[in-house]
């Protein structure tokens, strides 16, 4: 199941995304008089196919990363005389730009139409108060408890808008000016002094590089409950014991339990192990001797924390947010994520291209297969906003000045306004080579970055 599960989603997450994608050329086409001869979601040999009475072939393929939209054109096939009017290549160069258009912003539309949904069924959202801080954010003056509502005028509503306004300034090495609200109430700016990162600043480890951390609650290392049929209960735990200590390290609270269970669980090749733990109950210290068991990849023991008392139950209700709005105010706020996640994507492409940023950004099948599934594990907002997410980037990719992407072609139609005919035969099939070479290229970066997060 913990492969069978990120295939799953990936699959559907990709069904959806590339059908939209497609549709997308063909309902413009359709409008624009060109014949649509193949509908494909996937590449290569038809699982299925089916040909409808309006004469197109509807096909599901093989290789689901993509998929095609197949129209009468006399560059691929000889056109009888009476249906040359229907051929792509004889339309009007505004028409056939707006046809290869239609894909991307078919997407874009999805991703805004993602958000909006996500928006009016509620999402759930950490707000950027801040834990402990260390290095530039301690030295800037942020205090644990602080919440960052503001990031050089940008208002932050979750860790991810504020991992996003700081991305790119610290890549760029920019001060930046934070407006933060501490716990009560009261509000003022502070210069994050993000030209002082180090040559070794990694752009995956944002925050940890600046030296801020998201707040969680502490609460005291007593055991709340124990699950039936764990490892803790079989092992003898009971609830109100007071863990002091798990393999060899001392616990001062339930942060510490969180990080060394699963740093102490697993051995070099990965298999659980059994943990060492000690606990105080009625004034007395035990030794226990506990099995680990993986669930839903992680390694757990069975064991859950005490009830929170009032006061972290205030500072839990200030850290955490349900995001939901009417259809109309949802709106606006779907229009507003779109511009935000455009944006930074767009600026981490263009770092890339100037090695500003690392190409491990990049992300392949695998990884978006794993976001898929743990997305769609924790609810349809989340995974409503992975779908708006990749829908968005698909747009973004397919409009890359790349030939054999949508962005490649646009570029041809480009230079044909520009000099007033079509550009030569030769010249598109030297493209769709070079095109070939970089997509390939790109495809085995992504899928060595997902190699490498995989073993490291």
């Amino acid at each position: 199941m913990e492969f069978l599960g990120p295939v799953f989603w990936l699959l559907v997450a990709l069904g959806l995304l590339v059908t939209f994608h497609e549709f997308g050329h063909f309902w413009v086409a359709r409008r624009c008089g060109v014949r649509v001869l193949t509908f494909s979601v996937g590449f290569g040999r038809a699982l299925w196919s089916r040909k409808g009475g309006d004469g197109v072939e509807y096909r599901v393929a093989a290789i689901p990363l993509g998929g095609y939209v197949r129209m009468l054109d006399e560059r691929e096939r000889e056109v009888a005389p009476e249906q040359r009017n229907e051929a792509f290549n004889r339309k009007p160069l505004g028409q056939r730009a707006a046809i290869v258009a239609a894909g991307p912003i078919f997407n874009l539309i999805f991703a805004v139409a993602a958000f909006w949904l996500m928006f009016v069924v509620g999402v759930s959202e950490t707000r950027p108060v801040v834990g402990p801080t260390t290095g530039l954010a301690a030295e800037a003056g942020l205090q644990e408890g602080d919440l960052i509502v503001g990031i050089n005028g940008q208002r932050t509503e979750s860790w991810t808008h504020a991992l996003i306004g700081l991305m790119k300034p610290a890549l760029d090495r920019r001060s930046v000016a934070l407006e933060v609200e501490d716990r009560d109430g009261g509000r003022r700016v502070v210069q994050l002094s993000l030209n002082q990162l180090g040559a070794d600043f990694n752009e995956e480890r944002t925050l940890e590089s600046i030296g801020l951390q998201p707040w969680r609650p502490e609460l005291p290392p007593l055991i709340g409950e124990v699950v039936s049929g764990t490892p803790a209960e079989s092992a003898g735990l009971r609830a109100g014991d007071r863990l002091v200590e798990i393999g060899g390290e001392s616990v001062s609270g339930w942060r510490d339990i969180a990080r060394l269970i699963p740093l102490l669980a697993l051995d070099d090749q990965q298999r659980p192990q059994a943990v060492e733990v000690g606990i105080e109950r009625d004034g007395r210290l035990l030794n226990k001797q506990i099995d680990v068991e993986i669930r839903q990849g992680r390694p757990v023991i069975g064991i859950q924390a005490p009830e929170p008392d009032a006061s972290v139950r205030a500072e839990t209700d200030r850290a955490f947010v349900v995001l939901r709005y009417g259809p109309l105010e949802a709106l606006p706020q779907a229009t507003s994520e779109t511009w935000r996640l455009t944006t930074a994507t767009l600026g981490i492409l263009g770092r890339m291209v100037t090695g500003s940023a690392s190409l491990s950004n990049l992300s392949g099948p695998i990884t978006i297969a794993q976001m898929a599934d743990s997305s769609a594990r924790l609810g349809l907002s989340r995974f409503l906003f992975f779908l708006g997410l990749i829908s968005l980037s698909l747009a973004i990719i397919n409009l890359l000045p790349i030939p054999m992407l949508d962005g490649g072609h646009l570029m041809y139609f480009l230079v044909e306004w520009i000099k007033g005919s079509p550009v030569s035969e030769s010249t598109q099939i030297a493209g769709q080579y070079i095109g070939l070479f970089m997509v390939i290229g790109l495809m085995s970066v992504a899928i060595f970055n997902d190699i490498l997060r995989l073993i490291t």
